[in-house]
């Protein structure tokens, strides 16, 4: 265990070319810049204000904020400051864009035995929803089949965080900064990626396990 724990550690089959795979198969998306008049107008009516109502909140005159709502003037600092009180947010999220709200309909169904298969020396695992591209989570079910330590070539490291969920059999989680744990079905571990980590199973039958990894 000792000799497998200093090595360093190298990319392969076991688990990174997963996730590289994943976060490769999706281009990153351009940032727009932001406009401020749009942004207060789209702050103000998600909450139900008319120009008037939003005026009086933030202490402006209409005029004003019709103004910097039409792009006509850019507002002083006190003048922001009065609208992010008047919104009851702060100033740096008047210039926070707006998280992507719209609903992409997206669904992906994996019946039980039909994930996409990808057997490396000490997991075998089974890819979820391998049909949708660009996924913001990677997940997958994975048979454990590595006993010791010394099966792997050094720690299995990539960006992200990630979750693991027993469902059947025991293993050992070992990571890098941690003593290792024993783990039985039903018991769940959320880790930093970057940290080193392997698994092995320790039950007489191969363990198997749920896998989901963030990719962004």
């Amino acid at each position: 265990m000792h000799k497998a724990m200093s090595k360093v550690a190298k990319s392969s089959i076991d688990g990174p070319s997963l996730i590289r795979i994943a976060r490769e198969s999706g281009a990153d998306a351009p940032v727009e810049p932001l406009n401020l008049g749009q942004r207060v107008r789209d702050l103000r009516k998600a909450r139900g204000w008319t120009l008037e109502q939003a005026a009086v909140q933030a202490g402006l005159a209409r005029s004003t904020l019709s103004k910097i709502e039409n792009g006509q003037m850019s507002p002083t600092y006190e003048a922001l400051k009065k609208l992010a009180e008047g919104l009851a947010i702060s100033v740096p999220q008047l210039f926070t864009p707006p998280s992507k709200a719209q609903v992409t309909g997206r669904r992906a169904v994996t019946r039980a035995g039909e994930g996409q298969a990808q057997a490396t020396t000490t997991y075998e695992h089974e890819l979820l929803a391998a049909q949708l591209t660009r996924k913001q989570m990677l997940p997958y079910r994975a048979r454990i089949r590595a006993r010791d330590m010394d099966e792997f070539d050094g720690w299995i490291r990539h960006d992200g965080e990630e979750f693991l969920y027993v469902l059947t059999g025991v293993i050992r989680l070992y990571t890098e900064f941690y003593e290792p744990v024993e783990m039985k079905r039903g018991d769940s571990a959320y880790y930093d990626a970057t940290m080193g980590h392997n698994v092995v199973s320790v039950s007489e039958e191969d363990a198997t396990v749920l896998w989901v990894t963030s990719l962004v």
